[in-house]
């Protein structure tokens, strides 16, 4: 069994942050992430209010650095996905499919998946015209006509940036006003290709092979619209930023979690004896690149302060 001083569980922004502090204190560091390093912020193109980014900075690029900075501290990274623990003893547990592994403090930096829409169609059209992520997807819908769903920051963003590719982008939102700030709003609004559909929803994804139809409802009226494609190509496309759902499922059987799935922690972070939380995965008001950071390096500092008392 391999044993660390600290292991964080996920590889985004708050486990990166961790794992900068903890290993820059020379405390053997490990970090678990079961799939691509970085998190949702590594799929966004332009980061503008992240302190430093100037110019096209993309979401990628700071993940980049952060994952390097690490490394050079001395952080280990290993692609596991962790399917038990047990955190009842001093020392803590994790096990991975391949492996267990041993630390004196854990970091849960889990972070959140895109939340889905629930309509028919969806999951049979994922990756096949229905996208959670702009920067992967979106270069494939050149001169297409795209639907985004969601009302907040992301969305507006997201709508903005997918003009670079779609004949035209419609914002679907369930309700009057958006959530997203001011100047996104101002943004959206003054470009060209953005149309909007307010207080609507997406009733069905259709297709034959790709998505060719979407049936929209009027909250309103009750009216229900078919949309097909008004382009050589014969596909619509549907991308979907309605908010996410925490990854706590694993721990909801040891952890206080609140009614969406997020662990309730005070600003120490500490949910346990040697167990903190970081990032998108904790109950909070806002979640920012730059909240997700600060989440780590709290944790990360009173992980370390935990070690050098009881250790």
């Amino acid at each position: 069994m391999k044993s660390y001083d600290v292991i964080i569980v996920g590889g985004g922004s708050a486990g990166l942050t961790a794992a900068i502090y903890t290993s820059r204190a020379k405390l053997k560091t490990l970090v678990l992430e079961k799939a691509t390093f970085g998190g949702q912020i590594s799929n966004t193109m332009d980061v503008e209010n992240y302190p430093g980014s100037l110019g096209n900075e993309s979401g990628q690029a700071i993940i980049d650095r952060m994952y390097e900075q690490a490394k050079k501290f001395g952080t280990e990274f290993i692609s596991q996905e962790v399917i038990d623990f047990d955190f009842s003893n001093k020392l803590k547990l994790i096990k991975t499919k391949e492996e267990t592994f041993e630390a004196k403090a854990v970091i849960l930096a889990l972070g959140a998946n895109p939340r889905k829409l629930g309509v028919k169609g969806e999951d049979e059209f994922a990756s096949k015209g229905v996208s959670y992520c702009a920067t992967c997807d979106g270069p494939f819908f050149k001169d297409i006509e795209i639907f985004v769903v969601g009302g907040g920051d992301t969305a507006l963003q997201e709508a903005i940036f997918l003009t670079k590719y779609a004949s035209k982008v419609t914002v679907i939102h369930r309700r009057d006003e958006f959530r997203a700030s001011k100047i996104l709003q101002e943004r959206a609004k003054n470009n060209e290709k953005i149309e909007f559909k307010m207080s609507c929803v997406i009733d069905e994804i259709k297709g034959d092979g790709l998505v060719n139809e979407i049936v929209i409802k009027d909250l309103k009226t009750g009216n229900i619209e078919q949309i097909k494609p008004q382009n050589e190509f014969n596909i619509l496309g549907v991308f979907v930023f309605t908010g996410n759902v925490p990854s706590t499922s694993l721990f909801a059987k040891e952890f206080k979690l609140d009614a969406n799935g997020y662990f309730v922690a005070g600003e120490d972070m500490k949910i346990a004896q040697g167990v903190y939380v970081a990032g998108d995965c904790r109950q909070k008001r806002f979640r920012q690149v730059v909240t997700a950071t600060s989440d780590g390096a709290i944790a990360a500092l009173e992980a370390s302060t935990y070690i050098d008392e009881n250790f």
